[in-house]
């Protein structure tokens, strides 16, 4: 397939990111928290519970930034070159390419067809992909989009190829104007997609608004009287690709598929999807390496494809190492762009210097005899099973215990992993083949799920997989492009922001806490150390929210207590100087790829509610939820230069960057620390003006101080127009508040019982519902936008606080 002559430049090469200054303040950071450590067991006898407290969550918090250290101690990427592809590489191989979606509405089908079209347009031999879309809501509106998609394809496929269009998302070319000093075809070629590509839009929209009609046709009977989770096995080949001329070989394969689900049976979320995927793709074209991608991650590099096959065909090294390619993941909404995955854009790349990154979930090549299960130790150099191996693998009985008991499926099977790739005469003759494989028992006692495909047990599959696959003894790559390979969109800010959040670290913690354990996997040989540190970092970062939420109300307990939290004299300077270095350290890396505090917010209050999800699970309460984030797609003026801009649902611009603080219990940990500090700050200040503290406690006080700026945007939350926090979200931070105020607290924090004034012995209480008064005093001279029903809940609470707080 190769030309491997020596003197040809590689098709890709591994770029190296050592930083000397950067392992400089890794190593000054993790000093300092350990020299922190070792004063507090030296004085720990001399202190109270809040020491040890500090001391427990400081100690975790040095593991965390060991690990941190592991991951970003070697950062790498590879760098390829596709135009040199076609020196080397005389016939390239086929690349199956897989979309997924889940919810028609929560996922709309604009959005499924733009990243399709993208797809079909990539610059990649047309006979060479094959496009497959799962539906796993079995949607008769994603398949009537699909359909009319193919329609567009047919113009918008030899459009993009024609011209070289660099952006082939439809929704995110027509967002700018035809410039003047274009040719006459071509401005005549591009009115004419535009205009093509508005009847599409206003097609898929209408369907949506008025679906009743799709009913009436043939080719939608199999949809009838079925439900999201309660359908049989449906594949449609909308189109396939038999060469010819013109617009016939223009345009890949294109397959749209649903899994038979039933009530009563796991179907095993993504990852269930995923494997159906694999094996009906196995069965219609069988290509050596498949892309997957969500619904809404299109394809922004045209590119994209050779740029992995670079990778891939490299001689002689990747050839049966490298298992997958991850591209990274970047978004195109303003906002969203802002909150990018830390972990993703950031970590990956360290991850990628010691066994390779992790697969994301999307953007992701990965070899389809990897999947199924073999290992680098199954492989000669030349990438051809060993004798051994290919008695004790391609016996059909073997196969058909492994895979399932399909004889199409282990025909495939044998000619994959023996990297033949000899797709079907017709895919149609395939269907029914494909209708078994899709069948809810068909992988009951087989290995898919275990260690054959997306590995289950977890919602988290991408990172489950991942560790399945490096525990064998491959390794993966990291691309480093010059422009994003794929764009997508991330939920608005908020709770859908959050429930992502959510669903990603309590995935983490099932990983942490099933056989797929990092702790497990140090006995895996093949698994590199480092590599399985960085596991270990990953899925614990859920439980880091513990002593994160600890470490925040420290400060307030001790200052409530007479209680000293800090170090004194000489480490004092220890504890400021690692404070000072920790916060411009990360205050720098957030601010590299454009990074606010905003995520740290959406980041903490998800990882804590995770806690609550895999409790449930643990004790067998209840189990983990699959949960589908909604997704939006702009709603652009065609042709406008502006860009795109968001819709006013409900009067929430979704662009501002503001969003809701709902009624709901992720706010409800940012919304209790918040009070807590607000009202012990003001409880401090007023014991100091009463009588006098002499700085007795300041440390702590700034301490409080810090915290409370760091949930600054909750305090504009608890009022502001459109945007305030629900009256029982406060209401319940509230009384956790009130739940930590003390009634026997020291005398010298007290005012004088003697004098004329009040006794406020609980003066938590009267200071919490101080803050609320005075905050909406501050909101009648108009520092907050407010509505008269927030001032009224606001007052309602202040007066409460006072009447049940103040004694005579």
């Amino acid at each position: 397939m190769a030309d491997s002559s020596s003197f040809l430049p590689p098709l890709c090469e591994r770029l190296s990111y050592k930083s000397y200054v950067v392992r400089a303040m890794d190593l000054t950071v993790l000093g300092l928290l350990c020299s922190l450590l070792l004063y507090r067991i030296l004085h720990i006898n001399q202190n109270g519970i809040g020491w040890v407290v500090a001391f427990l969550c400081e100690s975790c918090f040095t593991f965390m930034w060991l690990l941190f250290t592991n991951i970003t101690w070697s950062p790498a990427a590879h760098k390829p070159y596709p135009e040199r592809l076609d020196e080397r590489v005389h016939d390239l191989p086929s690349v199956d390419m897989f979309v997924t979606t889940a919810d028609s509405v929560q996922e709309p089908p604009i959005i499924v067809v733009n990243t399709v079209l993208s797809l079909l347009a990539v610059n990649y031999p047309a006979n060479k992909l094959a496009c497959y879309v799962s539906d796993d809501g079995c949607s008769p509106l994603t398949y009537f989009s699909l359909k009319e998609a193919y329609k567009f394809a047919k113009i918008w496929v030899p459009f993009c190829k024609k011209y070289n269009v660099k952006i082939r998302a439809p929704f995110r070319y027509f967002l700018n104007h035809l410039a003047s000093s274009e040719d006459f075809e071509f401005a005549k070629d591009w009115e004419m997609t535009k205009r093509e590509y508005e009847k599409l839009s206003q097609k898929v929209e209408g369907i949506t608004d008025d679906p009743h009609w799709l009913n009436a046709d043939d080719d939608f009977e199999a949809f009838s009287n079925t439900k999201p989770n309660d359908h049989s096995t449906i594949v449609k080949v909308i189109w396939e690709n038999k060469g010819g001329v013109g617009e016939k070989k223009e345009v890949p394969h294109f397959v749209y598929i649903s899994r038979e689900k039933r009530p009563n049976y796991l179907h095993h979320y993504k990852a269930g999807a995923m494997n159906f995927l694999v094996r009906v793709s196995g069965l219609m074209t069988n290509a050596l390496y498949m892309l997957n991608v969500d619904c809404d991650m299109y394809a922004n590099d045209a590119d994209v494809v050779r740029q992995a096959m670079c990778i891939f065909l490299q001689e002689p090294v990747n050839l049966n190492h490298c298992a997958f390619v991850q591209f990274p993941q970047a978004f195109y909404d303003s906002n969203a762009s802002k909150r990018i995955n830390f972990f993703r854009s950031h970590l990956e790349r360290g991850i990628g210097g010691i066994q390779g990154p992790i697969y994301a979930g999307s953007g992701c090549f990965h070899t389809r005899r990897v999947m199924y299960g073999l290992s680098p130790s199954d492989l000669e150099d030349d990438g051809s099973l060993y004798s051994a191996a290919t008695r004790d693998i391609l016996t059909e009985e073997s196969l058909a215990r492994e895979f399932g008991h399909s004889k199409e499926m282990v025909k495939s099977l044998v000619e994959s992993l023996q990297r033949k790739s000899n797709p079907r005469n017709s895919l149609i003759n395939s269907i029914e083949a494909a209708k078994e494989v899709g069948n809810v028992q068909y992988e009951y006692q087989t290995s898919w799920g275990k260690t054959i495909g997306l590995l289950y047990d977890s919602i988290m599959e991408d990172v489950n997989t991942s560790i399945g696959i490096h525990s064998r003894g491959w390794t993966s790559s990291w691309i480093c492009s010059d422009q994003p390979a794929f764009l997508g969109c991330m939920p608005p800010l908020g709770v859908d922001a959050m429930l992502q959040r959510r669903r990603w670290m309590t995935g983490l913690l099932e990983i942490f806490f099933n056989k797929q354990s990092p702790l497990i996997g140090m006995f895996h040989h093949k698994l590199r150390f480092r590599q399985r540190l960085a596991y270990l970092s990953i899925s614990m970062s859920g439980l880091s929210s513990i002593p994160f939420l600890f470490y925040c109300l420290l400060p307030a307990y001790c200052l409530l207590h007479n209680s000293p939290l800090f170090p004194k004299g000489f480490c004092l300077g220890i504890t400021l100087t690692l404070v000072g270095m920790h916060c411009l350290y990360t205050l720098w890396e957030f601010m590299k790829p454009g990074f606010s505090v905003q995520v740290w917010y959406v980041y903490f209050c998800g990882s804590l509610f995770s806690l609550f999800d895999i409790t449930l699970k643990l004790l067998g309460i209840s189990e983990t939820v699959f949960i589908v984030t909604k997704k939006t797609m702009p709603d652009t003026k065609s042709g406008s230069g502006d860009g795109p801009s968001q819709s006013d649902d409900d009067g929430l611009n979704l662009d501002s960057g503001k969003f809701e603080i709902e009624d709901s219990l992720f706010f409800l940990p940012s919304t209790f620390i918040l009070l807590v500090n607000l009202a012990v700050l003001a409880y401090f200040s007023v014991g100091m003006w009463s009588r006098g503290r002499g700085g007795s406690g300041m440390g702590e006080a700034c301490g409080c101080m810090f915290i409370a700026m760091l949930f600054l945007p909750s305090v504009k939350g608890l009022f502001e127009k459109g945007y305030g926090s629900r009256l029982s979200t406060l209401s319940k931070a509230a009384f956790l508040a009130f739940s930590c105020g003390s009634r026997d607290e020291p005398e010298n924090y007290g005012l004088n019982s003697d004098s004329n004034k009040f006794v406020i012995d609980d003066s938590i209480y009267f200071l919490l519902g101080t803050f609320i008064w005075l905050v909406n005093l501050a909101a009648l001279k108009g520092n907050f936008d407010i509505t008269w029903s927030m001032l009224s809940k606001g007052t309602f609470l202040a007066v409460s606080f006072v009447v049940f707080s103040v004694r005579k």
